[in-house]
């Protein structure tokens, strides 16, 4: 007896579709895509580039970063307080 397996396409957005196009943050999202475990290197070098960042920069490139991420917080801190 063969079994047969259906996978179902997986229907993407434009946007996801450009970033799968995009030659580095495409390889990453099909490898995250494929082990799960994957972002937990991305993160160790998200974090790496971050303390280089810091150490050739400076401050300044700590506090561009921190900008860069207060919309990120404030559409966290709006989301969690949904009803």
């Amino acid at each position: 007896m063969i079994a047969q397996t259906t996978t179902q396409p997986r229907l993407s957005s434009p946007l996801g579709r450009v970033m799968r196009a995009l030659p580095v943050v495409g390889r990453v999202i099909r490898d995250v895509e494929r082990e799960v475990d994957t972002i937990y290197y991305v993160f160790v070098i998200l974090l790496t580039a971050m303390v280089l960042a810091v150490q050739t920069w400076g401050l300044a490139a700590l506090v561009v970063t921190a900008v860069a991420f207060v919309p990120v917080m404030f559409s966290l801190l709006i989301w969690i307080t949904l009803p």
